[in-house]
């Protein structure tokens, strides 16, 4: 029962955080910023200050579909921040420009992070069967389970690891906007709201997969006494 109040609890909170990103974005979606700059400009002038011509800037469809991608070296936006001029377009651009910055300067978390991808690949495309099929044979063969906790814990990690990743791409753009005077004394607050909006969503998301990790672990100490 704790259990299903926790679960439940972090449901609400999920649905919440993502109303408010929504909300947030198209709020700040309707406000631009003060030299009409959009996400691509945005993006590309961030990057050529961080001393960074590797990567390419480009559209992709989708609405908050916005990711940086290491193994092509590209910045992709959504088509709502590639061709916006709105604070909301250029806090997501350097938010993305910020993980590039951060490719390139070795930045630890994202190397940790980077490199769990293919475990996590691999662990999630089989992670559901494993687990499942561990429950069902958790009285006559426990250790199926076990192996399912193992794969299910290397999301986890991969979830908090995630974290320090985003706040600190968060924080890199959101000075950069300051000292590059994309943003000013009325738009900055706005560019740090919309971000800080957007890490809550890992936040959640991590503390979702923590609890669902302790419920099977729970289920594994508990059937097998």
């Amino acid at each position: 029962m704790a259990y299903w109040i926790i679960f439940i609890g972090i449901a609400i909170l999920s649905w919440l955080v993502s109303y408010r990103l929504q909300s947030k974005f198209k709020k700040y979606s309707q406000i631009p910023v003060p030299n009409g700059m959009t996400g691509r400009d945005v993006a590309e002038k961030m990057l050529r200050d961080n001393g960074i011509y590797d990567v390419q800037v480009i559209s992709t469809p989708g609405h908050l579909t916005d990711h940086y991608n290491p193994t092509n070296h590209t910045v992709n936006l959504s088509e709502s921040v590639y061709n916006s001029n709105s604070i909301a377009a250029a806090a997501v651009a350097a938010h993305e420009c910020g993980h590039a910055v951060q490719h390139a300067t070795a930045y630890a978390p994202l190397k940790m992070r980077s490199a769990l991808v293919p475990i996590v690949s691999f662990s999630s495309n089989i992670m559901t069967w494993v687990l499942l099929g561990g429950m069902l044979l958790i009285n006559t063969f426990p250790q199926l389970l076990l192996f399912g906790i193992i794969l299910f814990a290397t999301t986890t990690l991969f979830s908090f690891i995630t974290l320090p990743v985003e706040i600190n791409a968060s924080q890199r753009a959101v000075a950069w906007l300051s000292n590059a005077g994309i943003t000013n004394a009325n738009t900055y607050d706005k560019a740090v709201d919309a971000l800080r909006s957007a890490a809550y969503t890992y936040v959640v998301a991590a503390l979702g997969s923590l609890a669902t990790l302790l419920y099977y672990i729970w289920i594994f100490l508990g059937r097998r006494d």
